[in-house]
């Protein structure tokens, strides 16, 4: 029998949630990695940490740098931003195999060269807390993004800046790419974590759990339903530019299938461009580890297509 969210005791939702996307990670080091590792394949992961004045304090990143990047220094590159999920960290892309699975999408062609930065986001969610204490959303568009373009040679235009990530992380990319839709040209999400109402059990207070870190105690449905991606699509612009892709899968563990498909009818239901595949999978790993190429590549293709009308 499927387990959802509505039947779940919150705490333990949430651990089995991190402990499954945690088991394809490495665990959050002692000590940060060097400022600067070559891969094999010539890309270069600078990793450091930006002082945020929205936040009080510092936050860490990891960038992928292009095998062109140090050879060209006159060159400018596209950028995807990539959010991390639950339990994980801004090592969680640069420390695993998918750097590896990028390289080799490179020398196989299927990618070109842009560069690829993510930040630590704690358990956030990627947005502002109920209770202001913390503000991740505004440090993110008002200082993260400008600091990272003023920091890496990025082309810092709509067309060449994407947005993606997986579970906590593919909701954080569908709400940043919806509600800002000037400022991202291609967003991408793996198993979004997606719930249209939250889980029945938010309601016991006995259980309310790291819910109250983000969206308050008692649970405040209203703020719940201004930052949702559901209230993102509802408003976000009717045009032609729109380039999203979202996947999740079948059996997810978490029932967050439905949540996309929610929001697959609702982008549907307003002739918002997307695409979007429901795929035999769970929640974890082997499901990301398959399906990411194809975000990969999503994310080229919008750039490829800006950089050649340019020429």
């Amino acid at each position: 029998m499927r387990l959802r969210p509505s039947i779940f005791i919150l705490p333990v939702l949430l651990l089995a949630l991190a402990l499954s996307i945690s088991a394809r990670l490495s665990p959050r080091q002692a000590a940060p990695p060097p400022a600067r590792t070559p891969s094999a394949a010539g890309s270069r992961v600078e990793c450091g940490a930006l002082p945020s004045k929205l936040l009080g304090r510092s936050v860490r990143f990891c960038a992928v740098l292009p095998p062109s990047y140090d050879a060209h220094p006159d060159q400018r590159f596209p950028v995807l931003y990539w959010l991390h999920g639950l339990g994980e960290n801004e090592q969680s892309f640069v420390g695993t195999s998918a750097l590896a699975l990028l390289e080799d999408l490179r020398e196989q062609g299927r990618l070109g060269e842009f560069l690829l930065i993510t930040p630590d986001a704690g358990r956030s969610f990627y947005l502002n807390s109920r209770d202001g204490r913390t503000r991740y959303e505004d440090f993110f568009m008002r200082e993260f993004l400008p600091a990272m373009e003023r920091r890496f040679r990025t082309e810092a235009s709509r067309a060449t800046r994407g947005i993606s990530g997986v579970s906590m992380g593919g909701f954080g990319a569908l709400h940043f790419g919806l509600k800002y839709p000037k400022s991202f040209g291609s967003v991408s999400a793996h198993s979004a974590a997606l719930m249209e109402k939250p889980p029945e059990a938010v309601t016991n207070a006995a259980h309310h759990g790291f819910f109250e870190d983000v969206f308050g105690w008692p649970l405040d449905l209203a703020f719940w339903d201004r930052n949702s991606v559901f209230a993102a699509a509802r408003h976000a612009p009717l045009d032609e530019s729109w380039n999203i892709y979202f996947d999740c899968g079948a059996e997810d563990d978490f029932g967050f299938d439905q949540g996309n498909q929610a929001l697959d009818r609702l982008l549907t239901s307003r002739g918002i461009r997307h695409e979007f595949h429901l795929y035999p999978g769970r929640h974890g790993g082997g499901y990301f580890a398959k399906h990411l190429p194809a975000s990969l590549e999503f994310h080229w293709k919008v750039f490829r297509e800006e950089l050649k009308g340019r020429q």
